[in-house]
């Protein structure tokens, strides 16, 4: 299996980008773990969610995601709601669903070091 962080996104111009299935997501969902698959009316997306400490520790990791985002050209959605609770989507707005640069990025931001910034579980 080619680890996906290690590869680079492709232009979302390029004419011959196409969307996957969702059975091409599914296979790929296994090398992003902690993403989930998402059908949003007909789109499929990536999606996941962490909480954070404090309403500053969300910006700085939007801050995170977003300096790779830049690096590849390739831009999630962003939420941050209430003070702590951020979730990113993933998709390539161009093909109007997943695309495999969805699942490097979302493998890229799976090895940022998040875990000064995230809030700790509670205890079960």
């Amino acid at each position: 299996m080619e680890d996906l962080a290690a590869k680079k996104c492709v232009p979302c111009n390029l004419k011959d980008l196409q969307a996957m299935t969702e059975e091409s997501a599914n296979d790929l969902l296994l090398k992003a773990a902690g993403w989930n698959l998402v059908n949003e009316n007909g789109t499929l997306k990536l999606n996941r969610s962490w909480k954070v400490k404090s309403f500053t520790k969300g910006l700085e990791l939007f801050k995170l995601v977003g300096n790779v985002a830049e690096a590849e050209g390739h831009h999630p959605d962003l939420h941050l709601v209430g003070w702590n609770n951020i979730t990113i989507e993933i998709w390539t707005h161009a093909v109007g669903g997943l695309t495999e640069n969805d699942f490097i990025l979302a493998a890229k931001i799976n090895g940022l070091n998040l875990h000064h910034l995230l809030r700790k579980k509670a205890a079960a």
